[in-house]
């Protein structure tokens, strides 16, 4: 259950609405999510977390996919159930298959393996490694 209402459009403040119109704009759907609904309440958070994500998610160097599969990746090791529910639909929109969302799984098990072993170990860095 969260820990703040999910507002309804019809509680929304002004501000809030404005952003809410831009994410149905800017995504070409009604639909708003039940985490735009929760930081509803917090209207300059609400569109400081959507201007960003927006720039951050949009058109760049990385695709969409490989954008998503990131996203569902972070989510992952910070076990962020929502997230990686979230993102795991936008990958599979943008064309990602069972096989490519469990090789992912396999490789964040691994880094997240691997990373605990060179961290409980303090396996110093290669020189090879380390900028020039």
């Amino acid at each position: 259950m969260s820990t703040v209402r999910l507002l309804a459009d019809a509680d929304l403040s002004p501000e809030a609405a404005a952003v809410f119109a831009d994410i149905r704009a800017t995504r070409k759907t009604d639909f708003i999510n039940n985490f735009w609904r929760a930081l509803a309440n917090d209207p300059p958070a609400l569109r400081r977390t959507w201007e960003s994500l927006k720039q951050v998610m949009g058109p760049g160097t990385l695709d969409p996919l490989t954008k998503e599969l990131i996203y569902v990746a972070v989510s992952m090791a910070n076990s962020c159930e929502y997230c990686i529910r979230s993102h795991s639909a936008a990958a599979r929109s943008k064309g990602m298959s069972e096989a490519q969302f469990m090789e992912l799984v396999s490789i964040v098990a691994m880094a997240s393996e691997t990373n605990r072993l060179a961290i409980a170990l303090q396996v110093p860095v290669d020189e090879a490694f380390k900028p020039v």
